[in-house]
């Protein structure tokens, strides 16, 4: 019995129990404990993996503890036993095997995701710190670009005398009739003064 039952004993520990019946007959159980792999597979699927990464279903898991059990005569059971208990390991190999390449497929995805993901991050970071430092083709210069900001206002600024020459009249300058020129601020100055050209004594 214990030969049969090797295969699996190297993978995890078992239960055995017998207890007797009516009747002359006698019931075996053989039960496999559950290991903490069998539920870790799960567990390293994480919220960023689970679109992109099935879970083991919880029947698959559930099915590597599944017992088996034998009822009959402890002649019958002698006779039966070895044989069932082959089928029972191969079985439980085949299934252990199937759990464990879906384990290898979820922790190689999960690595592949994680390292997506952080080249992603890692970029994003990258191209933030390019958008944020200034171009030096376009980076303003630091002293004053334009004349006015340097040159006195006389120089760039027609309308504005150069120091030490007096301001033009604002006035409109009238011609009189002997050639010569005379603002008319000058012709109001005379007439509010009597010096329009009148005597006074007249």
């Amino acid at each position: 019995m214990f030969a049969e039952l090797y295969p699996l004993l190297a993978q995890r520990s078992l239960t055995i129990t017998v207890a007797a019946l009516n009747e002359g007959q006698i019931r075996v159980n053989v039960i496999p404990h559950s290991r903490p792999e069998d539920t870790k597979v799960n567990e390293q699927i994480t919220y960023s993996h689970k679109d992109e990464v099935a879970r083991i279903p919880e029947a698959a898991v559930k099915a590597l503890t599944t017992p088996i059990s034998l009822t009959g005569t402890a002649k019958e059971i002698d006779l039966r036993l070895s044989s069932v208990l082959l089928e029972f390991v191969e079985s439980h190999k085949q299934l252990q095997g199937s759990f464990d390449r879906a384990s290898s497929e979820i922790a190689e995805a999960v690595k592949a995701i994680d390292e997506r993901n952080k080249t992603k991050s890692k970029s994003k970071t990258a191209s933030s710190k390019s958008d944020a430092k200034p171009d030096a083709k376009n980076k303003p210069e630091d002293g004053p670009s334009k004349a006015e900001d340097t040159l006195p206002l006389w120089w760039t600024n027609s309308s504005a005398s150069p120091p030490g020459v007096a301001a033009p009249l604002s006035d409109p300058v009238a011609a009189n009739g002997d050639g010569s020129a005379e603002s008319k601020r000058s012709a109001e100055i005379q007439e509010v003064t009597g010096n329009g050209g009148e005597s006074h004594n007249a």
